[in-house]
């Protein structure tokens, strides 16, 4: 197969090529109806549906592709963004919900250094090291000192017991691998997560707005389910007023009951339990709820 005589009049959509990024990013392809096939090691993928080729890359690389390269679309976190320094060049178009972290200094639980501003002057280690140096250079020059910052590309918790830090700039998650090395945060610098980013020189415009809309429609698929009842008439009000929907509640008449009425609405998937009890206190029967796998709202 000639991938580059291939790639021709295809939208390029960078994905991260391994870890859970990449397990999060085959569900929503899945859910947006972007079919393909993927053999082992290739990191380029032609759609069997649509005009895209999808390119595994990894995520700290797709940032610069986006923005300066060809290709059109790229899942990555906002951390990636900012350290590759093309927030200006890209658009972010979708917040994804997923890979949600904090990007924080670090430093040992009994250190000397337990301000931002006392690591001043002193040695960061972090593998966002671009972003750290425009953090640390006005408080350098505000206190006529130079902190010295290092790149390591992982492991980067280890630098303080290792003797190479004062401090670290890192990700944070649930915070158990800060802890088990012996440090904590004493100041958060970002929150990130995942984005669908596009490329602002792009030629594919509509398909760009066409897989953003599936995107969009197999979060909010996530975010809601379609809970269905029937009721009085009488008692209508009450129902709706549990369930408004998310534009309005959809009401027919049922014709095998009279005075009762069947109720279509959307809800949130997280409060379902608890709308299903207050739907039975007023009067509801038949009660059902249902998951999709996406949807247009």
């Amino acid at each position: 197969m000639d991938f580059v005589k291939d790639l021709d009049n295809r939208l390029l959509f960078a994905i991260p090529k391994k870890g859970r990024l990449y397990e999060e990013c085959l569900q929503l392809l899945q859910g947006a109806d972007i079919h393909f096939n993927r053999k082992s090691r290739q990191d380029i993928a032609l759609s069997t549906n649509l005009p895209v080729a999808l390119i595994f890359l990894p995520a700290a690389d797709i940032p610069k592709y986006v923005a300066e390269g060809n290709v059109d679309l790229g899942i990555t976190g906002q951390d990636m963004v900012v350290e590759n320094e093309v927030s200006d060049k890209v658009t972010e178009k979708i917040q994804l919900g997923f890979g949600k972290c904090r990007l924080c200094v670090q430093v040992p639980v009994k250190g000397e250094y337990q301000t931002l501003e006392s690591l001043v002057g002193k040695r960061i280690v972090t593998s966002f090291d671009a972003y750290a140096r425009t953090i640390f250079a006005p408080l350098d020059k505000a206190a006529g000192k130079t902190t010295t910052i290092s790149y390591v590309s992982g492991s980067v918790e280890a630098a303080c017991a290792l003797g190479l830090a004062d401090g670290i700039i890192d990700l944070v998650e649930s915070g158990e691998t800060m802890r088990a090395a012996g440090l904590h945060d004493i100041h958060t610098l970002m929150t990130t997560q995942s984005v669908l980013l596009s490329n602002r020189k792009s030629t594919h415009t509509d398909l760009i707005e066409k897989i953003a809309s599936r995107i969009r429609g197999v979060i909010a698929a996530k975010k809601y389910v379609l809970c269905t009842y029937n009721i009085t008439r009488s008692n209508l009000p009450k129902a709706i007023a549990i369930t408004p929907g998310r534009q309005g509640a959809t009401v027919s008449s049922l014709e095998s009951h009279e005075g009762w009425v069947a109720v279509s609405s959307m809800i949130e998937a997280k409060l379902k339990g608890e709308i299903m009890d207050k739907l039975t206190e007023v009067g509801a029967t038949d009660i059902l709820v249902t998951a999709f796998t996406s949807c247009r709202v």
